[in-house]
């Protein structure tokens, strides 16, 4: 697999070598779903939104779709699995989709109909018929919004669910922290204290590293930059429109 051989302006102008390229048809549900993945919590309620790149119609047609996302859900402790769709159709336009799985109807409704609802950005959904009622599909007919633009709008929905739950008595709204969240507190903690020393007798801080130090500040500390299918499918997707919009002004 030669990715980065490839311009990005013949990737755009050539979908079926973006969807050999991106697709992977032999890989598992889960490793689909993991390929490229994102999560975020609040309240207690975990999201999972991962990147497909295919036809979500292809992927919904997959054998025994609904056990495995069932399967991914209970093995990653996420109460809803949101699978975006992105690839080129035949005439060389970017064709994004989505598919909100989740048992709980209350939550699963509130999603939909923030995302529904939403003018900022306004994702322009058209639903599409789904076989299963806990999954819920959409064709996005706003090709810009990203899964880094949708993010802020799946926080702002689990939000209005957790304001909709009624807290019971006694019990402290921080109850509803995410586990993870509270495992990589008490590992944070932990490791603030020196073995065999109390917090008080915690050995000082060592002396700050000279700025004109060789090392200091290396491009390379944090090594290479990662560039993601999603950023390589964004860069792309935006030549193809410049070059769409060049053309079209050019023969007028």
């Amino acid at each position: 697999m030669k990715l980065t051989s490839m311009p990005c302006t013949r990737l755009a102008n050539s979908p079926l070598s973006l969807l050999i390229i991106m697709s992977y048809p032999r890989l598992t549900t889960e490793q689909m779903l993991r390929k490229d993945q994102k999560t975020i919590c609040r309240q207690g309620i975990k999201v999972a939104i991962s990147a497909i790149y295919m036809d979500l119609e292809a992927f919904l047609q997959r054998s025994g779709l609904i056990a495995d996302l069932h399967a991914f859900c209970q093995a990653h402790n996420c109460d809803v699995l949101v699978a975006m769709t992105i690839f080129f159709n035949t005439h060389n336009e970017p064709v994004r989709q989505l598919a909100i799985f989740c048992p709980h109807a209350a939550l699963r409704m509130m999603i939909c109909g923030v995302l529904e609802c939403s003018h900022s950005p306004s994702l322009k959904l058209t639903p599409a018929p789904s076989t299963h009622p806990n999954l819920q599909a959409y064709l996005q007919g706003n090709t810009q919004v990203s899964r880094k633009k949708l993010l802020p709008l799946l926080q702002e929905a689990l939000s209005a669910y957790s304001d909709s739950v009624k807290i019971p008595s006694g019990q402290p709204e921080t109850e509803g922290v995410c586990r993870e969240q509270a495992d990589k507190d008490l590992d944070r903690a932990g490791s603030s204290l020196v073995p065999g020393l109390s917090q008080d007798e915690e050995e000082p801080p060592l002396p700050p590293t000279p700025m004109n130090s060789l090392v200091d500040e290396c491009p390379l500390d944090q090594g290479l930059p990662k560039l993601s299918a999603e950023a390589i499918f964004e860069k792309c997707s935006q030549i193809s429109l410049s070059q769409s919009t060049a053309a079209s002004l050019s023969q007028k």
